[in-house]
């Protein structure tokens, strides 16, 4: 395998490779240890697996890397607690949150409940309504319908004052969270998150279902007369399909004992028998044949990508533009019929998101760019009636299009007038290097509210305070992201040469999934490619490339890019940064690369900056010699235009010039026609109006012919008799 250093384009390339000899040395050790290919030892050390060991633990999955959940501060309190209202008949109600950590974590501990006897029910706050988090308005409900224990999931870490009001009316809390701690806790009967300052858990990165499946796990294992292990297997026999799926739409890294819950998961998904689940995965899917409306798509592999971008969306949607109930209900059920209705409404209230994400990023995007929003570190925008389930996803999109963090608020105008006091619903994402909650921390004194992760949060503010808050997080910003943090990165985890990926290598990287934050699918890298076809895919939606190095030879695709806006032509040197993919058409297996990110090499920009200065140098009348090859005959100008004509017959009119120079080389019997030859003819061709030709940007050309039975008389030309008058003898 090669090493090279990767320069700074549009995007940083950063290769995370390690040479260095004890960097070699592990390497080996961890490939004939595990007897696995070296590349995927490489891959194992990079993300620092560093020793047989702890390699062997991550790829088998040990069990003894599952911790004893009451490590976990106030387990045991907590567990106590349920167990007591369980035997004293009290009503437990679980209080959830919207998205899909907060819908799993919500049925996976009430169908336990409910498994050990507890009279339980569940409340989901609606997003619009009651925003984010728990209300003592919520509370007085519950109480009045009964409930004396209420459960947290997936919230709660930050509701101090709600906590107190509900000690002060008789109705216990039991928070279990996983978001972050402020420096004060609620006073809670117990509080279970792995973030808690005085925690000694060793995993701290659960989803809420995660922490959810540790607690029902320390039940089990302390009421269920098992072992801790035991306790565990049967937790993940009957729920590691929600716990996966909530853990991975949250986003939580998969590795420690996310990697476990995740490949539990997803095999169980594969084969499950949940009414709610099967009719999602069946809705999913449905696409009919427009010749045979009555037949559905096959389901596709269940995978880490197939559950956060498939049904993660679908689950999401209940919340955002419907109900967060909605979802909980579809994966209670146990009739197929009413499971197969919410899958289906679920899917439609998907595609109303969709269609509302779509207007609130182009209103979004018309504000960045009116206002110059992009200039500011923070960018933070805000409007009347944007649709509060659906800023989180948009603020995600314009924080990966400008690479740097975004905030949306959502302003809810009290009858017709505007007021100062209007408090609108903001929706943030971060990049790496800014904790959001600490900025919003930092600017506390003019929210009314906020929580979340380092990456992502919510909150609430009024629109009197939004100016000084928008001045405020800015200034946080200012002082803790430099330049550099803001440039867009990709990073690839090894270069390898064209010849090492081959169907054995796809084939073995599988023993690395299941792929998400943490463990992400491997990026590689690859220099000095030639490109020997480069294709328009979907009407130039997406390009596909063959890649050669003289030797080997490989497919590529390249997704929501088109061949026009890559700047990259046939014949060129290229680098790449890609995933490895298996592709199985036909009942065939090859293997082809998913591009990530392609470039004219070192070389490539060189050579093309050298035949640009001397095309320059000839037109500004520079001398030259024969054997430079620039300056064409009558032949050179027939091949020319024949090939123009070809490629206006076979349905292509426009081209680029690098690619005539590859296609024209191509040609049966054909004559050496460089960059500044081909220049010259282009040049003759316009000044005699021998073919109509558009000059386009970046060098690419429209074509029109003039079809003539007379031959054309190259005499005429000015510019060719100036040229030929350059020509010197050695």
């Amino acid at each position: 395998m090669t090493q090279k250093g990767i320069k700074t384009k549009e995007k940083k390339w950063i290769l995370k490779s390690n040479e260095s000899p004890s960097a070699l040395s592990a390497k080996e050790r961890i490939a004939s240890t595990l007897r696995i290919n070296p590349i995927i030892a490489e891959l194992l050390y990079n993300r620092g697996y560093t020793d047989p060991k702890a390699a062997k633990t991550f790829l088998y999955m040990e069990s003894e890397i599952l911790s004893n959940p009451f490590e976990m501060k106030d387990m045991k309190k907590g567990v106590d607690r349920v167990k007591r209202a369980i035997q004293n008949k009290e009503k437990i109600t679980i209080y959830g949150d919207y998205d899909v950590d907060g819908v799993t974590s919500v049925c996976t501990l009430y169908l336990y409940l409910k498994s050990k006897g507890a009279t339980v029910d569940y409340y989901i706050p609606n997003r619009a309504g009651d925003g984010y988090g728990v209300s003592t308005q919520a509370i007085d409900m519950l109480k009045a319908q009964g409930t004396s224990l209420i459960i947290t999931v997936d919230t709660g870490i930050t509701a101090i004052e709600e906590v107190e009001y509900s000690n002060s009316i008789g109705v216990d809390f039991l928070i279990t969270d996983h978001h972050e701690c402020r420096e004060k806790l609620p006073n809670a009967c117990a509080i279970i998150n792995p973030h808690r300052p005085d925690c000694r858990y060793p995993f701290k990165e659960l989803a809420g279902v995660g922490v959810v499946f540790k607690f029902i796990s320390a039940y089990e294992e302390r009421h269920g007369s098992c072992s801790r292990i035991e306790a565990a297997t049967r937790i993940f026999a009957s729920y590691a399909d929600l716990v996966a799926i909530g853990t991975i739409a949250d986003v939580m890294p998969i590795k420690g004992e996310n990697r476990i819950i995740v490949s539990y998961g997803l095999k169980m998904i594969e084969t499950t028998n949940r009414p709610g689940l099967t009719a999602l995965m069946d809705a999913a899917a449905s696409k009919p044949d427009a010749a045979r409306p009555e037949r559905k798509k096959r389901r596709t592999k269940i995978t880490t990508g197939y559950i956060g971008y498939t049904l993660a969306p679908r689950i999401n949607a209940a919340g955002r533009i419907r109900s967060a109930t909605m979802a909980v209900e579809l994966f209670l059920a146990e009739d197929r019929e009413v499971s197969a209705e919410i899958a289906e409404e679920l899917c439609k209230a998907n595609k109303e998101r969709q269609a509302e994400e779509n207007k609130i990023m182009m209103e979004a995007y018309e504000k960045i760019e009116a206002q110059e929003l992009d200039k500011d570190t923070i960018i933070v925008l805000d409007a009347d009636g944007w649709h509060h389930g659906v800023i989180g996803i948009v603020a995600s999109r314009i924080t990966e299009k400008y690479s740097r963090p975004t905030i949306l608020v959502s302003f809810e105008k009290e009858g017709d007038e505007i007021s100062d006091d209007d408090v609108g619903k903001g929706s943030g994402r971060s990049i790496k290097g800014l904790n959001l909650v600490d900025a919003l921390f930092h600017c506390s004194d003019y929210l009314v509210k906020f929580g979340g992760h380092e990456l992502a949060a919510g909150l609430s503010v009024t629109r009197k305070n939004l100016p000084i808050f928008r001045r405020m997080i800015n200034e946080y910003a200012n002082s803790n992201l430099s330049d550099e943090d803001m440039i867009s990165t990709l990073e690839a985890d090894c270069s390898v040469e064209l010849g090492e990926v081959n169907l054995n290598l796809a084939e073995q990287l599988q023993i690395l999934e299941p792929f998400g934050v943490g463990n992400p699918v491997p990026n590689f890298v690859m220099y000095g490619l030639t490109v020997n076809e480069i294709s328009p895919v979907s009407d130039g939606k997406h390009t596909r490339f063959s890649f050669g190095d003289g030797k080997h030879s490989l497919s590529a695709m390249f997704f929501s890019n088109s061949p026009a806006s890559l700047g990259i032509y046939n014949g060129d040197r290229v680098d790449i940064i890609f995933n490895i993919d298996i592709n199985e058409w036909m009942g065939r297996r090859s293997v082809q690369l998913i591009i990530k990110d392609v470039r004219p090499s070192e070389k490539q920009d060189e050579i093309n900056a050298t035949e640009e200065a001397e095309f320059i140098r000839i037109w500004n009348g520079g001398q030259f010699t024969k054997e430079d090859g620039y300056l064409p005959d009558r032949e050179d100008f027939a091949q020319v235009y024949r090939y123009i004509v070809s490629c206006i017959r076979g349905g292509n009119d426009t081209l680029a010039h690098r690619d005539m120079i590859f296609g024209l080389a191509r040609v049966h019997d054909a004559r050496q026609i460089g960059y500044v030859k081909l220049k010259v003819i282009i040049k003759v061709f316009i000044e005699l109006n021998l073919v109509g030709i558009e000059e386009l940007e970046n060098e690419v050309y429209r074509f029109r012919v003039h079809y003539s039975t007379s031959k054309a008389d190259l005499e005429k030309s000015t510019l060719l008799r100036r040229i030929k008058g350059q020509l010197t003898v050695k």
